[in-house]
């Protein structure tokens, strides 16, 4: 079996930051992309359910997993393009996230720095088109090289076939076809820089950094980010687990006039608006709530948190509740990041 291991029956704790228990009826790694062919022609793999597991960041275990479950473990960054104005950077899926991000900033390109810090792989950063302080990835995606289950052939993927919304693409809504095996940045080396997301300008002052280079303000948003949220090596969690939800203007507006303080945000329309899930969370008085060892963080109510021993199930009903209450106070629906698996979000309506 050139190009990756197979191995029956897996346990999965290790691999998600949730740090539940799960198991795989199979799981492979696979070191080569060329191997994804063969893998897939498998017996047993070649019409099964598949799963892509990069750094189990974004991922939520309510059940067991049948079928095959994929991971990645290709690590090469290369230069493709290196122009006075901007390089075309190629990292493949298995390259840590923050590493690509620091790759980048020690070439002096620009473009990633604002979303240093986000735990995840390059494989799994298109999927949900990850963004942070005024940043999304998907910007900077020039091609996404793919297997495409369907036709059992390698492609390439233009920015326009990724079709990027917010936390949102091709690849999050049709989970069984793609598996990315590598990503092609388009960096600038001249840019403004992203500076003025709540907390930036103030952690920027603080560091000294009057004019800031690109990697004092990765800097700011590391330590902002380490203040903020809990350390998935320490403590279970996903990173946020809801979404910001995006409402039409005049609601938006309505509930900031009935609820002031509440954050909104421009959504990339004039009709819509961003609300902070954050501030709903914490507004309904959830921030530091547990139920066992599943909770919604003591450091940011966005995010929840496994304190030991809480199952994946566990966490999921947590959430649902959390979406319940918030509901329930301000009429507004909260819809999850993570990928779960094993169990249905139910949306909450009126």
């Amino acid at each position: 079996m050139s190009g990756y291991r197979l191995l029956e029956n897996a346990s999965l704790e290790g691999r998600n930051t949730f740090r539940v228990a799960a198991r795989a009826a199979l799981l492979a790694d696979v070191y080569d992309a060329d191997a994804l062919r063969e893998l897939l022609a498998y017996p047993g793999v070649q019409s099964g359910p598949l799963l892509l597991l990069g750094a189990g960041s974004n991922i939520l275990f309510v059940d067991e997993v049948p079928g095959l479950v994929v991971s990645l473990a290709m690590h090469d960054i290369r230069m493709l393009v290196d122009h006075d104005q901007h390089a075309i950077v190629r990292a493949e899926a298995g390259v840590p996230w923050n590493d690509l991000v620091h790759w980048t900033l020690g070439h002096r390109l620009l473009g990633l720095e604002n979303l240093v810090l986000i735990p995840g792989t390059v494989g799994a950063a298109p999927i949900q088109n990850i963004g942070a302080y005024g940043v999304e990835v998907g910007e900077f995606i020039e091609v996404v090289e793919a297997f495409d289950r369907h036709s059992h052939n390698a492609c390439r993927m233009s920015h326009a076939d990724c079709a990027f919304g917010y936390r949102d693409s091709v690849f999050k809504r049709q989970p069984d076809r793609w598996i990315i095996t590598a990503v092609e940045f388009r960096l600038p080396r001249h840019r403004e820089l992203i500076t003025g997301y709540a907390g930036v300008p103030e952690e920027l002052a603080a560091m000294g950094a009057a004019t800031p280079r690109a990697a004092q303000v990765a800097e700011a948003i590391a330590r902002l980010r380490s203040r903020k949220l809990p350390n998935p090596v320490v403590l279970g969690n996903a990173g946020s687990f809801f979404k910001n939800p995006i409402l039409a203007s005049a609601q938006a507006q309505a509930l900031a006039e009935r609820f002031p303080g509440l954050p909104v945000f421009p959504a990339g329309s004039e009709v819509l608006r961003k609300v902070s899930a954050a501030w709903l969370i914490e507004h309904c008085g959830l921030k530091g709530y547990r139920d066992g060892d599943a909770a919604v963080s003591e450091q940011h109510a966005l995010v929840l948190v496994n304190h030991g021993r809480a199952s994946g199930r566990h966490v999921f009903e947590l959430a649902q509740q959390v979406a319940v209450r918030v509901f329930e106070h301000f009429g507004v629906a909260l819809e999850p990041e993570p990928r779960i698996i094993g169990a249905t979000w139910r949306p909450v309506a009126a």
